[in-house]
């Protein structure tokens, strides 16, 4: 009988810990899926606020046709973040992070062609960084909608990157001819 009472109380404890362990785990899975939102919701907005000086103050008008399919494509991608966040109960930030808006700053006192080159030399970065984000989340994420929104938006990022890389080079040629 006491042998059977210490068993069951080592079979009850094992179980607390083990349930312990899976909540941890979810938790810190979980912790990963928002941090992936957060992050990439301040990107996104940061993208739309570039995208958006870039339309008013490039001197290039295929960075100003650039800047606006940023304005367009990420304020979509913005939205369904947003509501994917919400669904989740998940916070996400309203504006761009402090790295940005010094960013932003930074190119307000740009003109002319040192403007569009600073600003693709920012969109080449800023979507190297975000195809990486959005790469790991779809492949390591752990909430299947997450997930798909991230696998979703990939594709469009990637063709973003490939556009910026592009046009810095031409820009990069353009200053170089003159």
């Amino acid at each position: 009988m006491k042998r059977a009472l210490v068993f069951a109380v080592l079979a009850v404890s094992v179980g607390w810990w083990l349930t312990g362990a899976a909540v941890g785990q979810a938790v810190k899975e979980s912790s990963k899926d928002q941090q992936f939102l957060r992050h990439a919701a301040g990107d996104g907005l940061a993208e739309v606020q570039l995208g958006q000086m870039a339309t008013e103050r490039a001197t290039n008008p295929e960075i100003q046709r650039f800047g606006q399919r940023m304005v367009t494509d990420h304020t979509k991608a913005n939205q369904e973040l947003t509501a994917l966040a919400q669904s989740k109960n998940i916070s996400i930030p309203t504006q761009a992070d402090k790295q940005h808006q010094k960013t932003a700053e930074a190119l307000a006192k740009k003109q002319g062609a040192s403007f569009d080159r600073e600003y693709m030399r920012h969109m080449v970065t800023d979507h190297e960084k975000a195809v990486q984000l959005f790469s790991t989340a779809a492949k390591e994420g752990h909430d299947a909608d997450i997930k798909a929104f991230a696998s979703h938006t990939l594709p469009t990022l990637q063709e973003h990157l490939h556009m910026a890389r592009q046009l810095t080079q031409q820009v990069g040629s353009m200053s170089q001819a003159r």
